[in-house]
């Protein structure tokens, strides 16, 4: 099962498991396609977003867990 944390990259979080895109957008990341999203942590686009990365890095963890 994979584990994320708040240094993740978007774009490999998307690679791991692209059906956690609803999960992002639903916490409020719209621009998931975004060239710069790709590149940037989970921690830096929450802090973008004003997300608190703590639960949605549980969140994605918990979905994650879920499928595996």
């Amino acid at each position: 099962m994979a584990q994320i944390t708040k240094d993740t990259i978007i774009g490999d979080l998307l690679k791991i498991d692209s059906t956690v895109a609803p999960l992002l957008m639903q916490a409020g990341m719209h621009c998931l396609g975004c060239p710069a999203s790709q590149g940037e942590s989970i921690d830096m686009a929450c802090m973008v977003h004003g997300i608190d990365s703590d639960k949605l890095v549980d969140a994605v963890n918990e979905y994650l867990a879920a499928r595996a």
